[in-house]
């Protein structure tokens, strides 16, 4: 990424991020910068802490009022917002103590003090002497603050010094600095910061560090077996899918409720809610779709048949030098093309990994063919090219795909015989069922590029169209064997369709709701279900899995990686 140093850091830098400077300039960046949050334990036990001092309370007389120079009680303001234009940093303080003519901040912090209570931390205390800097700027007199630990419910006085403004000067111009890169600053080594970080799972401190020190040559890496799994295996948060024609999902407090003819149907718990699907005629209310919104819970829509024709979310991502990177290679033939023929790559290998576990007999001339596709996507720099590998390794793949199909397992009255990949309409049922899980994944792969940052309808290997979200294409196509098609072998085969969930007319086939509902649930369980990463060798699920491999490519496109690494199965 080539864009120039970014001049306009903002004027004024709030002192909590300069608490998060100290602890990891990287976090710094990736929250001040690139505008990423989230939250785990600690951050959530730290918003309890706070929710008294959220609240503004009391008054905080002007500087040299006469009320501020009585010698009594003294006063306390809650929540008060001051800023420093000379010294840059802008506070919400926790809590202002005024006494004597004198001014005390105190900071709230959720966790202990080091060595048994004898010190402060060294980030809580940047953050102290800012806010100090500040009231001294704006006229007070104010010699020290206060810093109160709730873990261990005790008031610690930290002296401010010159010394400790002329640090908090470099401390600050420090930040500046590393806010007008173009890059975030590397992660922490081996570092115990990481796993309590919220941001780890964004960050991937071992993950980004191991694909940055290794030396490939074109083929995929060795696996690492240095790198920690930081974060969660799964998500506790699930998608709910609606397809009751007519229904209405309303708010009810903090669960969303299935409405259909005054009765409710269903209802969920917004906090287990990662996303919403909704199938043909279901409506939203607007307190439901507002709350969706404001809590970064994406609506998708489709089709009764199954389209996925979009979804409604709120404010896009902040983190905007993604998308410019995303743009600018997406504008350069070169690397576009040297990223699109890792994802094909990527599916060529994970097509022939499916037929090995799967096909009964000898797969071995299909198995032979992909391999040798691989390689020569591997090599290949002519798009024209790419795509003709990819069209002749599907060719391959889906002329041996009915090998993987038990045919003593078709339920009577609906033969599973697939000849060719079709649609629009699908003229059998398994390609009815592809279809179907083709567009799901999509939708969440689409979902997640969005979370992430990305503009998901500007891709690399599918060019754009309108309408098309040709980013979440090119995802996709490593996971369409690993995800879809192992789906519809394992429902096939397994026994776990009947007539009853299919409709045919003419010749195209659909699913009944029964059959959808059957399709949904076993995608679920794919996604939920536990895999080892090929590369870093810990585990995790594949919808987490697809977050892993959206973020790898956004930390290549950043230049923090020298190149993707798609997600093969062995």
């Amino acid at each position: 990424m080539d864009q120039g140093a970014r001049s306009e850091v903002p004027e004024l830098l709030p002192a909590r991020m300069l608490n998060e400077f100290t602890y990891c300039p990287r976090l710094f960046y990736l929250e001040w910068v690139h505008g990423e949050f989230a939250e785990n334990l600690d951050v959530l036990e730290g918003k309890i802490v706070h929710r008294r001092t959220e609240r503004e309370s009391g008054s905080l007389p002007r500087p040299g009022a006469e009320e501020l120079e009585m010698k009594e009680a003294g006063f306390s303001a809650r929540a008060v917002l001051l800023s420093g234009e000379k010294c840059g940093v802008i506070a919400k303080i926790d809590l202002v103590d005024a006494k004597d003519g004198k001014v005390q901040p105190v900071d709230y912090k959720k966790g202990v003090p080091p060595d048994g209570g004898a010190g402060v931390w060294e980030p809580d205390r940047v953050q102290l002497i800012a806010q100090v800097a500040i009231l001294r700027e704006a006229g007070y007199e104010c010699q020290s603050g206060i810093l109160y630990y709730a873990g261990v419910k005790r008031r610690i006085e930290v002296q401010v010094t010159d010394k400790d403004l002329s640090m908090l000067e470099n401390v600050i111009s420090q930040a500046r600095s590393v806010a007008g890169s173009d890059q975030p600053p590397p992660p922490l080594e081996d570092s115990p910061k990481c796993p309590r970080c919220s941001l780890v799972g964004i960050c991937l401190p071992d993950e980004t560090r191991a694909l940055s020190e290794e030396e490939t040559d074109g083929g995929p890496p060795a696996r690492f077996t240095d790198v920690r799994r930081m974060y969660p295996a799964r998500d506790d948060a699930l998608p709910a899918y609606v397809q009751e024609q007519g229904a209405t999902i309303h708010k009810n407090g903090e669960v969303l409720e299935v409405r259909k003819g005054g009765d409710v149907v269903d209802r969920v718990r917004l906090t287990e809610l990662s996303q919403i699907s909704v199938f043909g005629n279901v409506s939203l209310t607007p307190s439901a779709i507002h709350t969706s919104c404001e809590r970064g819970i994406p609506i998708c829509h489709f089709s009764y048949g199954g389209w996925f024709y979009g979804m409604t979310t709120g404010m896009s991502h902040k983190n905007v030098h993604l998308r410019m990177a995303q743009f600018s290679t997406a504008a350069d033939p070169v690397r576009s093309m040297q990223i699109s023929r890792r994802f094909v790559e990527g599916k060529i290998r994970n097509c022939r990994t499916l037929l090995r576990r799967n096909y009964r007999g000898d797969c071995s001339p299909s198995s032979n063919e992909l391999k040798r596709l691989a390689e020569l996507t591997a090599r290949t720099s002519d798009p024209n090219e790419l795509m003709g590998l990819e069209g002749a390794a599907a060719r391959v793949y889906f002329a041996a795909f009915h090998g993987m199909l038990d045919p003593d397992c078709s339920p009577e009255g609906v033969e599973f015989d697939f000849q060719s990949r079709n649609r629009r309409p699908p003229r059998d049922p398994i390609n009815c069922l592809l279809s179907l899980l083709y567009a799901v994944l999509c939708k969440d792969v689409t979902v997640t590029l969005a979370s992430i940052g990305f503009d998901p309808y500007l891709g690399f290997f599918h060019r754009p169209k309108y309408g098309r979200p040709s980013l979440a294409l090119d995802i996709m196509e490593e996971f369409r064997p690993l995800i879809a098609d192992s789906i519809v072998v394992t429902l096939v085969n397994n026994k776990m369709l009947t007539a009853n969930d299919f409709i045919q007319r003419g010749p195209a086939w659909s699913l009944t709701g029964e059959g959808r509902r059957a399709v949904l649930g076993a995608y679920e369980r794919r996604m939920d279900a536990l895999i080892s990463h090929p590369l870093f060798g810990y585990s995790l699920s594949y919808r987490r899995v697809l977050e892993v491999q959206g973020r790898l490519l956004s930390r290549h496109l950043m230049g923090e990686v020298p190149s993707y690494q798609p997600f093969c199965t062995r």
